[in-house]
């Protein structure tokens, strides 16, 4: 998350240096800071090299843009701005608004518009026929056990010869395994679907097919040239792809399976429903675009999370304090997601499918216990290597002409190196790659900077490496520790020939500029209906210019970091609430009455339900 979103808006590190989160964070999810403890930046070289101002960035709007908007807006009902941010997201007709804020599951894609589908089924059909054993195999992440929990339970409903495996980060790596294979050989599995991973596995499924075991790949990384000799492969990110979608999640394709399945045996769909809570948590986790399909499957798994999540996922609801509220992207981000992950970070992602499969709502509540003790352990584990990283980061040689950053030290816990990557990427602003040491490998996870294809950059250095994977923001690598140093130099060389000077600078996209004047309890009633949030649908930031104290803003929090406001500005009476994490250092000019610019998103008051409060994301002091 603080990998995509980093070049869209950083926080002031040295004014925020309590929280040091993304301003994009607060755009696209409600601030929970003590989910997610940052380190500060702690030196004075740090700091000199470091110190950043925001840009504000206004989105552009043609005169046709602004006419398409208005012309919107009045089919709708709505406010101008409004219409203005459904054009900016591509949406120019009444009818696609209306889908857009009333998403509907019958508008979800026929999954036999996939490529291999009929031929998944098929094969899954002829498994069950015939009473062969099935394997669900996947990785070890949140996307990855949530699809393999939401394809063995769908499935279990049907059919009893079925096993699930996940395999160990530390003994066997990311992806397909040998010794998963073999697992599968030995208890006489003919079929494995695996999810969330294969892309890329020719090795091991052609290891798999000598032993008579077929292969369902479903997966949503980029793929090879080469694909593996899988029966079918479910991948709309295929050379070949037929599908219409192409930003599901790995839970999100395990889904269209599911679903393809229940079509081809006459199961209505109503029985998949159930289903969708675990598929919001992997949209919502693993950061994919919240639009088209995506946005169907997260809108309506977020009702059935709220209403009635499965017996696990309650579990983990119950262990986060969430039991009370309605639950967000957000809490699935900070507190839901986390955990998930920490099991495959600290244990074994195993007890994560446990957990999600589980029917005893006892045992669950047990289960999700423990692995919310793996999430603590990893949240110390985290802290003490990112102020380790920090300070290697700080006495590297030539730091402020790198345009990248990897880092390699043996000791690293394995399971908490990608985090620390997304750390540096988002305090340092480039692409960042950390590195441990796994038997004689090198092996690791790299972070991106928003805009940057980190993967390509990856790509690039492939004769050095063992093994790799991934998306455009995050991947996965392995090498010999002797190529280490050569990668170093070869990424690095890469990244300063690609990379955009915008793209290492902190910058926050304004969506538009309004006043006080504008904010009504229907404007705010209407600007929800764009909810849920996330990537390509990022909560909008508006900008006020000239606006002033009322005479009652004040700083809070345990250090005094943070502001609370209390604003008018030159074109109402309105007086407006508002809360400024880790900006306290703008409260003597503040009180000066003299006046400045905002920009922010607008929220529900949490302590008073019902007002609205602003949520100020940087003040710019006017000259």
């Amino acid at each position: 998350i603080r990998d995509y979103y980093a070049s869209r808006g950083l926080g002031d590190v040295y004014k925020r240096q309590y929280l040091l989160y993304t301003s994009a964070f607060f755009r696209t999810f409600t601030p929970c800071w003590k989910e997610v403890p940052f380190q500060p930046l702690r030196t004075e070289k740090e700091k000199t090299i470091y110190k950043m101002n925001h840009k504000w960035n206004y989105r552009p709007i043609t005169p046709e843009q602004a006419e398409t908007s208005q012309t919107l807006a009045q089919e709708l009902g709505i406010s101008p701005i409004l219409g203005q941010l459904l054009v900016q997201r591509g949406i120019t007709k009444a009818a696609d608004a209306k889908k857009f804020f009333r998403p509907q599951l019958p508008d979800l894609h026929d999954p036999f518009l996939m490529k291999d589908m009929d031929i998944a089924v098929e094969r899954l059909n002829r498994a069950m026929g015939k009473k062969e054993r099935i394997l669900i195999y996947g990785d070890y992440d949140v996307d990855g056990t949530t699809a393999v929990a939401l394809v063995y339970k769908f499935i279990q409903q049907f059919y009893s010869n079925l096993d699930y495996y996940i395999p160990d980060r530390y003994n066997e790596g990311y992806g397909i395994s040998k010794k998963g294979v073999d697992y599968a050989a030995e208890t006489g599995v003919g079929l494995i679907i695996v999810l969330d991973c294969g892309i890329k596995a020719v090795e091991e499924i052609t290891y798999a097919k000598e032993k008579g075991i077929d292969f369902i790949i479903c997966d949503h990384h980029v793929p090879d040239d080469v694909l593996p000799p899988a029966v079918a492969i479910l991948n709309a990110k295929r050379l070949d792809n037929t599908y219409p979608y192409t930003h599901l999640s790995g839970c999100g394709v395990g889904f269209k399976f599911m679903q393809a399945f229940a079509i081809s045996n006459g199961i209505e769909f109503h029985h998949l429903i159930p289903l969708l809570d675990i598929v919001a948590v992997s949209i919502a986790s693993d950061i994919v675009p919240i639009m088209g399909e995506n946005r169907i499957l997260a809108y309506h798994g977020l009702k059935q999370l709220n209403s009635n999540p499965s017996i696990g996922m309650k579990a983990i609801i119950d262990v986060c304090g969430l039991s009370e509220k309605e639950i967000t992207v957000s809490d699935i981000v900070f507190k839901i997601g986390p955990r998930i992950n920490a099991s495959g970070r600290i244990q074994n992602g195993k007890e994560a499918v446990d957990l999600l499969t589980e029917k005893d709502f006892s045992i669950a509540l047990e289960k999700a216990g423990q692995i919310n003790q793996y999430n603590e352990t990893r949240k110390d584990l985290d802290k003490s290597m990112t102020e380790e990283a920090n300070n290697i980061v700080a006495n590297l040689e030539g730091l402020a002409d790198r345009r990248s950053i990897v880092l390699y030290n043996e000791e690293w816990h394995k399971g908490v190196i990608g985090i620390v990557a997304s750390r540096l990427t988002e305090v340092y602003y480039r692409p960042a790659v950390v590195l441990t040491r796994t038997d004689d490998m090198a092996t690791g996870s790299a972070r991106s900077v928003s805009g940057f294809d980190v993967y390509k950059a990856i790509e690039h250095c492939r004769d050095l490496l063992e093994n790799f994977g991934g998306h455009t923001y995050a991947a996965g690598l392995s090498m010999k520790v002797e190529n280490v140093n050569a990668f170093t130099k070869r990424f690095e060389e890469y990244v300063s020939q690609h990379i955009l000077p915008e793209q290492t600078s902190a910058v926050i996209e304004i969506d538009a500029e309004i006043d006080f004047r504008d904010i009504s309890s229907k404007f705010f009633s209407d600007l929800k209906k764009f909810n849920p949030f996330g990537p390509d649908n990022t909560k909008p930031i508006f900008c006020t210019h000239h606006v002033y104290d009322y005479g009652t803003s004040k700083v809070v929090g345990r250090d005094q970091e943070h502001i609370k406001l209390e604003l008018v500005d030159n074109k109402s009476n309105n007086v407006m609430n508002g809360i400024a994490f880790g900006q306290s250092s703008h409260v003597r000019y503040i009180k000066t009455k003299r006046s400045f610019d905002i920009c922010y998103t607008i929220e529900e008051n949490t302590h008073k339900r019902g007002e609205v409060q602003l949520q100020i994301e940087d003040i710019k002091p006017i000259e």
